[in-house]
């Protein structure tokens, strides 16, 4: 198992492991007795449908083949749905890669972009003969998230929307008869060749079916990335697919409920949640945001996060008092996917390529809709009054203030 991530200059450096383990979950499961273990993972990942573990799926020997030659984490779990009487199961076969890059970050550019196509097609392949149907990848996969150092050299890493990533996709996309979710730097060729964070949805016969832009840009810590772009201008679209309907929530958008709001407003089943995160800003925020937004939106959330710490020539400073340096921090992987009823499944690596498979049955949204019946009883009228009110310069807030404290401060 190969524990090493790669730095400017090539060497190793230590893993992102947890005490040499690949997950949370797999700490505890090597370290608990079962009976224990089995009621801690009934906390901690929530139960399907309320009652039932998560069933592990067996998947064909020619995928655990590509993982075991390719050295990525491999795991495949199911969610069901209760049998109803008048609609058939509507079992979709979903997954989600993580990976590191493949190079350094300073050998030339088109040799890191193409040790990166050289890296997920086996991931790829291995998705395409487990049969899953949509396929999402991380956050500018095709590049390392540069975004931090402010060079706009590595602007060359954009591309159009039919652009060379697009075309090496929709080959996959039509072999495997498998929508594929690309999260690319585009260049708007159309307008003034600017750049977006973009996420391509390509459809099962290898068409472009759209495409939607980050709507959140961070400005926090080494998030540098409105030197490079700002935000989306594409709304909130639901993708209708022959699998379902899907949508991206790229990366920041995920800490924003409105915007997990919007996209469950338009009808999304399944959103994706591609992003580039680091440990020491996130990872607490990572198990709960993704999968609170399932619970409330009545729809299936996969979160991807990319893995490795990738380390740049040319040091740089965020304003935030911290001493010049080379890295992001450790990207911690972890993806997972989450249901409207709570349960979600175990995380993959923190360190290493992983791909996560789940069978899901897109009955469960509206089962859980009727349940809970939170479009009910929002009050969305209300909000919406609220919101109108403080988008205004001369809105007050809404507070109703204890007599005696102005009493006691004369």
């Amino acid at each position: 198992m190969d524990k090493s991530i790669i730095s400017g200059n090539g060497e190793t450096a230590a893993d992102g492991s947890i005490r040499g383990y690949d997950s949370l979950h797999q700490l505890l499961s090597a370290n608990l007795k079962p009976e224990l273990y089995q009621e801690v993972s009934r906390l901690l990942l929530g139960s399907n449908c309320g009652s039932r573990s998560l069933e592990q799926i067996v998947l064909p020997d020619s995928a655990k083949s590509l993982s075991s030659k390719h050295a990525f984490d491999l795991q495949a779990v199911s969610f069901s749905a209760d049998e109803e009487q008048m609609r058939k199961p509507r079992v979709v076969r979903v997954g989600l890669i993580q990976n590191s890059i493949a190079l350094p970050t300073t050998v030339p550019f088109s040799d890191q972009k193409k040790g990166i196509f050289e890296k997920l097609k086996p991931m790829i392949d291995a998705a395409g003969v487990a049969d899953v149907n949509i396929l999402c990848l991380q956050e500018a996969w095709t590049m390392p998230f540069a975004f931090c150092t402010r060079e706009k050299k590595w602007c060359e890493f954009a591309e159009p929307v039919d652009g060379e990533s697009t075309k090496f996709l929709q080959e996959l996309a039509k072999k495997y008869n498998m929508v594929v979710v690309s999260p690319i730097l585009e260049r708007d060729m159309d307008h003034g060749e600017v750049l977006w964070n973009t996420a391509v949805v390509i459809g099962n016969n290898g068409n472009i079916i759209g495409k939607h832009r980050k709507n959140h840009i961070p400005r926090v810590g080494d998030f540098n990335e409105s030197t490079y772009y700002m935000e989306g201008d594409t709304g909130h679209p639901v993708f209708e697919t022959v699998f379902g309907k899907i949508a991206v929530n790229i990366c920041y958008g995920r800490h924003h409920p409105l915007n997990w709001l919007a996209f469950g407003l338009n009808g999304a089943e399944i959103v994706f949640n591609p992003s580039a995160t680091v440990g020491e800003l996130s990872e607490p925020m990572w198990p709960i945001e993704a999968r609170n937004a399932a619970i409330a939106n009545s729809y299936f959330v996969g979160s991807i996060n990319r893995v490795g710490t990738e380390v740049f020539p040319n040091a740089f400073t965020s304003g935030d008092g911290k001493p010049q340096h080379n890295d992001f921090g450790h990207f911690y992987g972890s993806s997972y996917f989450s249901a409207p009823d709570a349960s979600c499944t175990p995380s993959l690596s923190r360190y290493r390529d992983g791909l996560l498979i789940s069978d899901m049955d897109l009955n469960l949204c509206r089962q859980y809709k009727d349940k809970w019946g939170f479009r009910m009883t929002a009050r969305y009228e209300v909000y919406a009054d609220l919101l109108a009110k403080y988008r205004k310069p001369d809105f007050k807030p809404q507070v109703v203030s204890d007599p005696m404290l102005h009493k006691n401060s004369s």
